[in-house]
């Protein structure tokens, strides 16, 4: 939430210039305040831990935020619940129909990184969707595939395969400290990664509309920006709980494929061992930073998006 402080004061400026939430007095008097609208279109196969994970992160904030969960009406989960899509989901297809606005949207990963984009067999309505919230949406934040996918379908940013699975906690560095999503980060943070592919930098650098937030020399790109922040695309996965990579790990090694151990999360490499979890901060920090960068840009009338 914001400060409110005089603007002859002389840390006024000095925290705007770090993108610090300061407000006028007179702002104050005349904003008006109503809940967020946040939609998340979750398309991991772990629907109820996937919706545990961003509502814990969402909900660490004064704000009140109106949660709309969504899915891909085109393709049937096989993982969720029984009826529970049905009972707490809309499909893609009916809120592009009904064209409501909100303030944020969310959109996962999911398990289809190592098929071309147009294979993927919601594809069509994942990009009618991604195409909606370009108008209808304030700020949306992509994560992994989504943002992959994204990138894809807005921009041509073209993704590649790797030789073997990125996967651990890595650090990452903050190309811009006083970009509003970062806030209070410090220069290296840690967060988990989980992926067979990644995006090319190359296409990205040379884009003018996006900007490099973070990166590392290991993980490659981690997070971009466009439309000053309105477009988020975070290609790891900093809402992980502190068990995520652990059953990834222990699915796939049932299952017979190639996986290592991830990478700075057992104590010594060592998977008898619980992790230690070294991203928690960060992951509230960013998705606090997020919820307030909306809730101070987003029209109070929708309508005006």
């Amino acid at each position: 939430m914001p400060i409110r402080i005089p603007k002859a004061l002389p840390a006024y400026n000095a925290l705007r210039e770090e993108q610090v939430f300061v407000m006028t007095s007179d702002r104050a008097e005349h904003q008006d305040i109503r809940p967020l609208k946040v939609a998340i279109v979750n398309l991991m196969p772990t629907t109820v831990d996937t919706e545990i994970q961003l509502l814990r992160l969402l909900g660490n904030t004064p704000l009140q935020v109106d949660i709309t969960l969504l899915r891909m009406g085109s393709h049937e989960s096989r993982n969720a619940p029984p009826g529970h899509l049905e009972k707490f989901y809309i499909s893609a297809k009916e809120i592009i129909a009904l064209s409501p606005r909100f303030d944020g949207f969310i959109i996962t990963g999911a398990p289809v990184e190592t098929l071309n984009f147009e294979e993927v067999d919601y594809w069509d309505e994942f990009a009618a969707m991604i195409d909606y919230s370009a108008k209808n949406v304030f700020s949306t934040l992509h994560i992994c595939w989504g943002a992959q996918a994204a990138l894809y379908r807005r921009y041509g940013v073209p993704k590649r395969p790797l030789e073997k699975k990125l996967f651990g906690v890595f650090p990452h560095q903050v190309n811009e400290q006083y970009a509003a999503l970062f806030r209070g980060f410090d220069d290296e943070f840690l967060a988990p990664q989980s992926r067979h592919t990644a995006t090319d930098r190359a296409a990205i650098a040379a884009d003018s509309r996006l900007t490099i937030q973070s990166e590392s020399e290991e993980t490659g790109v981690f997070i971009v920006t466009a439309r000053d922040g309105r477009e988020i695309y975070v290609t790891g996965h900093l809402e992980y709980d502190p068990l995520t990579l652990d059953r990834e790990y222990r699915r796939d090694k049932d299952k017979g494929l190639p996986i290592e151990i991830p990478k700075n999360y057992y104590p010594g490499d060592d998977p008898s061992k619980t992790p230690v979890v070294r991203w928690r901060a960060h992951a509230h920090l960013f998705f606090n930073n997020w919820l307030n960068y909306v809730y101070q840009e987003t029209p109070f009338n929708l309508d005006n998006l």
